[in-house]
């Protein structure tokens, strides 16, 4: 079994969802208000670890924020709301597409 190798993470809240993120890291977030191709930071941070020490916030971490290059802005899968009242002739069907942002991690801290 080998020795894994310590490496620096943060977790980052945006769009009311918490995200454990790396450097090299990419993920879809909700819709940022940023051109793709541009760089942003994502605030607040919640925790910070250099591999060996957590830091952790109460609540946020004053002073600490990710960098993220926005890759590009794609919408995600349908999902789809049905409701039905039995014996009622009652029936609803909604569907929604989420609004998302790729977003690549470039510095953690």
């Amino acid at each position: 079994m080998q020795a894994e190798t310590a490496q620096s993470y943060a977790v980052v809240q945006t769009g009311g969802k918490q995200y454990r993120v790396k450097p090299n890291d990419t993920l879809k977030v909700d819709r940022l208000p940023v051109e793709p191709g541009k760089q942003t930071d994502l605030e607040p941070v919640l925790a910070v670890s250099d591999g060996k020490t957590l830091t952790i916030g109460t609540p946020v971490i004053a002073g600490a924020k990710i960098t993220v290059d926005v890759v590009s802005h794609v919408r995600g899968p349908k999902l789809v709301s049905f409701k039905q009242k039995r014996r009622k002739g009652y029936h609803r069907k909604i569907g929604h597409r989420q609004d998302l942002t790729v977003v690549k991690v470039l510095s953690v801290g």
